[in-house]
């Protein structure tokens, strides 16, 4: 039989067997030849868990899912992207927020990481103001801005947009956590206005849960930066030549090279990771 089928070019993986136990017999082999190596009418029918799919779907992408895809293909083209990934140990930070949330006052909202790693940014930047800033590479012109208006890019059922928590460096944490949660509200039921979702001078891009264990963001252009936290997990470090359980998180951020070096992205985001290592850091002074 084998023999045969070879002879004749048929894989018998696709001949339907009718003996006993699903052998095929010389007559399946016939008969899947007379049919032109098409399936049998016996073949499982739509919506088998084996059934063979067939067609392709068509789906145009317009309105603003097409603006996105523009956009982001814009920024791909034109900012020569450098990422640089670094882990920080977020334990104290995590019970910091456990503590800060289990007393807050009524009308306080609960605290994610987002409002501490808002902070972060804002004091790393006061080193460094030529990361919080636009390029105009078609007039060769870098607009450095002293206020910090971060953005937060939100999935939305629109598609991703980036509503803007301005003047982040005048908020605490609490402060934060309301405004973010009030403009990426927002966003999501539509009801954002055009300010709100324009004029971000860094952004952070964050998959919550689903955050994986490294990305590479795409910068917002004309923005320089753009910061993205990882998922949070308890990992087994060395402390001290001992292994312990801490909680880790991976932080991917990508700069634009022409504006930003690597030494200096690198020095960014270290300056970060210290603040969030040691949280108590990050409202004083």
């Amino acid at each position: 039989m084998r023999n045969r089928a070879r002879d004749l070019g048929v894989d018998l993986t696709f001949v339907p067997g009718s003996g006993p136990a699903g052998r095929i017999t010389h007559e399946d082999l016939d008969g899947f030849i007379a049919r032109g190596g098409a399936q049998p009418a016996t073949a499982p029918a739509a919506g088998s868990t084996f059934a063979r799919a067939e067609g392709t779907t068509e789906v145009r992408i317009i309105g603003l899912r097409r603006k996105i895809a523009e956009k982001m293909a814009d920024s791909v083209r034109r900012i020569p992207h450098i990422t640089y990934v670094e882990e920080i140990d977020v334990t104290a930070l995590e019970e910091l927020r456990a503590h800060l949330n289990a007393t807050k006052a009524k009308d306080q909202p609960k605290l994610n990481l987002l409002p501490f790693l808002a902070r972060a940014i804002v004091v790393a930047l006061r080193d460094q103001p030529q990361i919080n800033a636009h390029y105009d590479d078609e007039a060769g012109v870098l607009t450095q801005h002293a206020p910090v208006h971060l953005g937060i890019a939100a999935q939305t059922p629109n598609g991703l947009m980036v509503p803007v928590v301005r003047h982040a460096e005048a908020r605490d944490a609490w402060d934060t956590a309301l405004e973010i949660a009030r403009v990426s509200g927002a966003a999501k039921d539509g009801s954002a206005k055009r300010e709100e979702l324009s004029g971000s001078t860094i952004t952070i891009t964050s998959l919550g849960t689903l955050g994986g264990v490294v990305h590479t963001p795409i910068i917002n252009h004309p923005e320089v930066a753009i910061v993205g936290p990882n998922k949070i997990a308890e990992r087994v470090v060395v402390r001290d030549g001992q292994m312990v359980v801490r909680k880790m998180m991976n932080l991917s951020s990508s700069f634009d090279h022409r504006i930003v070096d690597g030494h200096d992205a690198a020095v960014f985001v270290q300056r970060i990771k210290g603040l969030l290592e040691q949280p108590a850091t990050l409202w004083m002074g």
